[in-house]
């Protein structure tokens, strides 16, 4: 059961939806672009739609961290390097996050993947 502090993921349309799966079998809320028919629409728009949702962008783009370092608003994000981490590597830094952070705790942040497989 979710509760109201519970951190919330979005995975954008680089990661892997199997990730998204695997969390949610632990009970954790994640949408994905996939899920949300959003393919091809802009880093921004991508972006706007977690803020606005209340979710931890996770993604390999490297763009996000770029914008986040411009001052850009945001709700947490996470990311990882698409040669380097896996899915298992994903689901355990997101859980691990899932389990030890508040959403409140996250905002403005960019945190990187730091397990490898």
């Amino acid at each position: 059961m979710l509760e109201a502090n519970d951190l919330r993921f979005y995975l954008d349309e680089h990661l892997d939806v199997e990730i998204a799966c695997q969390l949610k079998r632990h009970g954790i809320d994640v949408l994905t672009v996939s899920g949300l028919r959003s393919f091809g629409e802009d880093d921004t728009k991508q972006l706007n739609r977690a803020i606005r949702m209340g979710r931890v962008f996770c993604t390999n783009d490297s763009d996000l961290v770029d914008m986040a370092s411009q001052g850009i608003e945001h709700r947490g994000i996470v990311f990882g390097q698409q040669e380097k981490h896996f899915i298992g590597a994903w689901v355990k830094f997101l859980h691990a996050l899932h389990k030890d952070c508040r959403p409140d705790e996250l905002v403005n942040l960019v945190m990187y993947l730091s397990i490898e497989n």
